[in-house]
């Protein structure tokens, strides 16, 4: 399926910014300074996971749905699931676990953090 919309997307949410960590081959998305979603690429640069922070129970519920949602790829399993891009999760459904995501990471952020995060 892929997901070429993806990046455009999370850099469209408040305070978002990114990153390229060379070393693992991931796009790393943060709110503040705290990950809340990893696009791994393939050897040949195309995107093969989107790992993002889930609550433990949706993301459970959701692996146990979805065949192509799977633990987090190199991070927590508990917490962190991935996607994978050549799979069938729908859209609406990935663009509802990003949103889940980049808002379960901000709550964590200080109050002072997430009011200057708003004000951008």
């Amino acid at each position: 399926m892929g997901y070429p919309w993806i990046d455009e997307y999370l850099k469209a949410m408040k305070g978002v910014s990114s990153d390229f960590k060379e070393e693992w081959n991931w796009t790393r998305y943060f709110i503040g300074n705290k990950m809340f979603v990893a696009v791994c690429k393939d050897e040949q640069g195309a995107d093969r996971l989107i790992t993002l922070k889930l609550e433990p129970a949706e993301g459970e519920f959701l692996r146990n749905r979805y065949k192509d949602i799977i633990p987090g790829y190199y991070m927590n399993k508990v917490h962190w699931n991935s996607v994978k891009t050549e799979g069938n999760v729908p859209e609406n459904l990935l663009k509802d676990l990003l949103e889940k995501s980049y808002y379960l990471v901000f709550s964590k952020l200080s109050k002072k953090q997430q009011k200057e995060l708003t004000e951008i």
